[in-house]
């Protein structure tokens, strides 16, 4: 559904995979689930590249109920739910507010009303 190919870009995203995921203690021994506010599940598949601190890059998959169709509208709202949860984990200049100003500019439905 999303596929970032260089979380380290910011680092403080990366620490924040790190730290949610407890990747250092755990590495891959445990899935790294969310379930968004639709009530679906979605993996977090985290990518490793030689020579890179870990993760390099994440990867997110819808895991739907059996092999219902999934609602394109749904899912929007999901993957802008978890970029905010995302956000708001890492902190720092970049807020919320910001990218949810960022998507009513791009006139994203998921951004909510401008």
């Amino acid at each position: 559904m999303l596929t970032e190919d260089r979380v380290g870009h910011y680092p403080a995203f990366r620490d924040f995979f790190v730290r949610t995921f407890s990747l250092n203690s755990e590495g891959l021994s445990r899935p790294g689930y969310v379930r968004a506010p639709s009530g679906m599940t979605y993996a977090l598949v985290f990518i490793g590249r030689s020579g890179e601190p870990f993760p390099d890059g994440i990867e997110v998959y819808a895991v739907p109920s059996a092999l219902e169709p999934l609602d394109d509208a749904k899912v929007d709202s999901d993957l802008w739910a978890l970029l905010r949860w995302m956000i708001d984990g890492v902190g720092g200049e970049w807020r919320v507010e910001d990218l949810d100003a960022t998507g009513r500019l791009y006139q994203l439905s998921a951004a909510g009303p401008g």
